[in-house]
């Protein structure tokens, strides 16, 4: 797997580039228009609301939450040998999709995302399929819209967060964003008898299994 030099973020420049299948097309990009917004380095940028310092006397992580973070890593390395972790945050890629966690323990909660494409290239449309994929395909993960990019994102408590969850999750959201402009699904569950729903969940059976393997060697 071949990877791009490292902590500037640059898949959030790939985003320009990237095309709608069928059924629905992208109108043709402007070579002139200025690249998405880069994030910072530390995610920091996610993490903080707007208008809100960081506190400088954040509280110490609990061990129980210690614990789920160490469970998401494994569950990340196992995906990525080559994960990046910056603090409680990581970066990694699943066929050469860019992933990115972010987790804030100070409100207990954390997110996996992928960007997907800029909005300014959507084509008529495209935003009234992604409400609908959000209500019957997305599932779990869904759509979103930031920073001027479309997302899949996956959001949950980190206090109820189990490995099966975190691992289904990112897989979702990762399923999401290959099968944007086409079916619009994160592949959990499949309402028209298709095969997408066996898929994933074959996937995340290898997974927790890698997982069990690693804890008993």
């Amino acid at each position: 797997m071949s990877r791009t030099p490292s902590h500037r973020l640059p898949v959030f420049a790939l985003a320009a580039g990237v095309a709608l299948a069928s059924p629905i097309s992208v109108a043709a990009q402007d070579e002139d228009r200025a690249p998405p917004p880069e994030l910072s380095d530390d995610f920091s940028d996610l993490q903080e609301p707007e208008g809100e310092a960081p506190d400088s006397e954040a509280p110490e992580t609990p061990a129980e939450m210690l614990e789920v973070l160490d469970q998401m890593n494994e569950v990340i390395t196992a995906l990525d040998g080559e994960a990046e972790r910056t603090g409680n945050n990581w970066q990694f890629q699943i066929d050469e999709r860019m992933m990115l966690v972010v987790t804030d323990t100070n409100a207990g909660r954390m997110r996996v995302i992928t960007p997907i494409a800029e909005v300014a290239g959507l084509p008529e449309g495209a935003m009234e399929r992604l409400m609908q994929a959000n209500f019957d395909t997305a599932l779990d993960a869904r759509y979103a819209i930031g920073q001027g990019l479309v997302w899949g994102a996956f959001i949950h408590p980190l206090d109820s967060l189990t490995t099966r969850d975190f691992a289904s999750g990112v897989l979702q959201t990762h399923t999401l964003a290959e099968t944007f402009g086409t079916t619009f699904s994160s592949g959990a569950l499949n309402y028209g008898g298709g095969d997408s729903g066996a898929i994933i969940e074959d996937q995340l059976k290898e997974l927790l299994e890698e997982l069990e393997k690693r804890a008993t060697t």
